[in-house]
């Protein structure tokens, strides 16, 4: 599927979007009118060198930014003049983050981590609590929910995040570099569980740098210059062909 082909609303619309860094006297244009439709249930993957404004498109994406100029449509809204405490509601509800670096709370259990954003919800502590264990489970650890971070391997707490990136149903997953702290066979495990997330109908959005982790999605956005250099369908997805049943 590719946004050229579905007449369906765009889930995520940016229309000329600029952003502009001022360095003292200079500026620095790290997105140059990039325009670009996502739709529910794509599978997507930002690539760029070092310096190519993917860091920046992803700030903007997940509402931890705003651009200088342009639009932005998330799931119909215009979130591009929106106020630091609005942007913070509209990250809560609507996008999911999984990080390289994983971001979890090393005091507290897995199950406390992925009820976080529950938390921010304000959603009751009955409620949260068996959300937070259907997202665990979901994700393969309905064994590991009362250890905490340090006592879990590094795939493990990646599988944290994605529960707590799961575990409010967002519009959208954002996942930055999420295979970038772990070995290959792990980050192998990663991307079938995307995979698994693409086919169950969540929207992905991957930003990396490795050809083999962009080449799991179905469609691959390449950045140069703050510009998409080129927007093109993945011929043949790695783990297009994968077995359900031993996904996670």
């Amino acid at each position: 599927m590719t946004a050229t082909t579905d007449n369906r609303r765009p889930l995520i619309q940016l229309r000329d979007v600029t952003k502009i860094y001022r360095m003292g006297t200079q500026q620095v244009r790290a997105l140059d009118g990039v325009s670009l439709d996502v739709y529910p249930n794509e599978y997507v993957a930002i690539m760029g060198p070092s310096g190519s404004g993917k860091s920046t498109l992803m700030n903007i994406l997940g509402c931890l930014d705003t651009p200088t100029g342009g639009t932005y449509y998330l799931n119909g809204r215009d979130v591009s003049r929106l106020s630091d405490d609005e942007l913070a509601r509209i990250r809560n509800k609507e996008v999911g983050f999984v990080f390289q670096t994983f971001n979890l709370l090393p005091r507290v259990n897995c199950l406390q981590n992925v009820e976080l954003p529950l938390i921010y919800a304000g959603v009751r502590k009955s409620q949260r609590r068996a959300l937070a264990e259907a997202a665990l489970r979901s994700v393969g650890l309905g064994d590991r929910m009362h250890h905490k971070p340090n006592e879990l391997s590094g795939g493990q707490r990646q599988r944290v995040a994605i529960a707590r990136a799961l575990v409010n149903n967002p519009s959208i997953i954002l996942a930055d570099e999420p295979t970038g702290n772990l070995d290959s066979k792990t980050g192998e495990e990663i991307m079938r569980l995307f995979e698994l997330l693409y086919r169950q109908g969540h929207t992905l959005l991957v930003v990396t740098h490795e050809h083999d982790i962009a080449h799991h999605a179905r469609r691959i956005i390449h950045l140069r210059d703050g510009r998409i250099e080129r927007d093109e369908p993945v011929a043949q997805p790695l783990l297009a062909d994968l077995d359900l049943s031993t996904a996670v």
